[in-house]
């Protein structure tokens, strides 16, 4: 039975990232079992939406791919994980997407055409391999941009095109703003506003679900960006989530679980905002029971015991409303 709380309430976190092939936090090396157990831990959060970050980046991948061993002959792969995550997702009844390939060379070199070509091969190897499974309900287009590209735009445009045209299914990306924890030379949040509303004009009807990540601009300035970033996605048709970074990107180790009053902020600021869903990067590392940090174990018991205190306080409210 899931804690009071943690489910039907607009604060909760009720999707996550799975991150199995990064290139910046440490993998936790779990086997079936380990997932199981976290799969269940997340349900029991109120976790009802996974998204694999991206089947394969670079040379590793998260299934023996034929497609990727064509530009990777020695790739990185162990056990098929994508069906291991497809079949917890449906044990658990949650909604699983697919993040597509990232070469981490081709498009951050210019090169789009050979992204969007090497994806739509991957993109049909993948759904012959799992189209079938009920759990299989969305696309996550895993490039990510912070301002308008014009090469991007195509990426987006014809990956998007192709994965409707395999099956209609929501697609959903999670790009970043220029701030200054991340860049020098950040940008402001009006040029910010005018990049996006680029973008937006572009994906109209290409894109159904944007999921801001939230933690490169400064706590004092986070809660104006939600704001745009959501205005802006409602003028053009796009669902807006947050993506409710979970990990602290303010001390120099790369990278620790979030302290709890920042997470508890920047939760607060995205309901304040009136995003229609929070998701994070990531549970299984950093919002975890069972995460490897035990700094994220003590997060759990944070997050878990202030929903189940407001659940508390809504329902006194409720039973002294006259």
């Amino acid at each position: 039975m899931a804690p009071k709380g943690l489910t039907g309430s607009p604060l909760a976190i009720t999707g996550t990232f799975l991150d199995e092939i990064s290139h910046d936090i440490p993998s936790a090396n779990w086997g079936a079992t380990d997932w199981a157990k976290d799969f269940a831990a997340m349900r029991q959060d109120g976790i009802d939406t996974v998204i694999l970050i991206r089947a394969g980046y670079r040379d590793r991948a998260t299934f023996s791919s034929k497609v990727l061993a064509k530009l990777h002959p020695n790739l990185i792969v162990d056990e098929d994980l994508v069906a291991l995550f497809l079949n917890l997702a449906e044990q658990e009844g949650m909604t699983f997407f697919l993040g597509t390939y990232d070469s981490g060379d081709y498009w951050l070199q210019g090169n789009y055409q050979a992204e969007i070509d090497l994806n739509l091969a991957f993109a049909d190897e993948v759904w012959g391999r799992y189209g079938s499974s009920p759990a299989f309900g969305g696309w996550y287009i895993s490039h990510e941009i912070n301002t308008f590209n014009p090469g991007m735009m195509q990426v987006y445009e014809q990956l998007s095109q192709h994965l409707r045209h395999l099956k209609p299914l929501p697609i959903l990306i999670s790009p970043y703003i220029r701030g200054c924890k991340q860049f020098a030379q950040a940008i402001s949040l009006e040029e910010h506003e005018r990049e996006w509303d680029q973008v937006f004009a572009r994906l109209q009807g290409k894109v159904d679900y944007v999921a801001f990540q939230d933690g490169q601009v400064n706590f004092a300035e986070l809660p104006d960006y939600l704001a745009v970033n959501a205005a802006l996605a409602r003028r053009y048709g796009i669902t807006c989530w947050s993506n409710i970074e979970s990990f602290d990107r303010d001390v120099h180790i790369k990278f620790p679980p979030i302290a709890w009053p920042k997470l508890r902020f920047k939760l607060e600021a995205a309901q304040a905002a009136g995003v229609d869903k929070l998701i994070t990067f990531e549970y299984s590392h950093f919002l975890s029971p069972n995460s490897i940090y035990p700094a994220a174990q003590n997060l759990n018991r944070c997050y878990r015991n202030w929903l189940h205190n407001l659940s508390v306080k809504g329902s006194k409210d409720v039973k002294n409303d006259p």
